[in-house]
C-alpha cells in the first residue's frame, strides 16, 4: 500500500483540496512552491500510462480542475504540470504554481508552516469547481 493510498484512507492527514469517486488532490508537504498539489487516483497504479485510457483521461479532466482552482487561488505566472512518478509508486501529477523555471525543477523547495498549508487549501477548495 503506498504512502498516497494511506492518505486517501485517512491514515495519513493531507491537506486536501478535492476530491471525487476516482481521485484525490491535496497539497505537497514538500512543494516547489506555494500551492504545489498532487492529484492521485484512488485505485493504486504505479506508473501512468499503465491506467487503461478512460482513467487517464479522467485523471487529465480532474487534475485540469483542480489548475483551474489553484490558479484563481494562489497568484502566479501559469500553472505546470509534470508526471514523473519515480518517487511514489502511485501515479501522481504535479501541479505547481510556476513564477520562474526554478519552480518546477524540484530542486527549490518552499518552507510553509500548518497554518499556511490550511489557508492556502481553503482557497483552492473555494475555487475548485468539480
Amino acid at each position: 500500500m503506498s504512502i498516497f493510498t494511506r492518505i486517501i484512507q485517512g491514515k495519513i492527514p493531507s491537506y486536501k483540496v478535492a476530491e471525487n469517486d476516482d481521485f484525490y488532490a491535496f497539497l505537497d508537504v514538500n512543494p516547489n512552491a506555494k500551492g504545489h498539489t498532487l492529484v492521485v487516483p484512488k485505485k493504486e497504479e504505479n506508473k501512468i500510462f499503465d491506467l487503461d485510457e478512460q482513467s487517464y483521461l479522467r485523471l487529465m479532466q480532474f487534475s485540469y480542475k483542480v489548475a483551474k482552482a489553484i490558479e484563481k487561488a494562489v497568484p502566479c505566472e501559469r500553472i505546470g504540470m509534470t508526471v514523473i512518478g519515480l518517487e511514489v509508486p502511485h501515479v501522481h501529477v504535479h501541479l505547481i504554481p510556476l513564477h520562474s523555471m526554478a519552480d518546477a525543477t524540484f530542486s527549490k523547495k518552499e518552507k510553509l508552516n500548518d497554518s499556511e498549508f490550511k489557508e492556502i487549501a481553503k482557497e483552492i477548495v473555494k475555487n475548485f469547481e468539480g
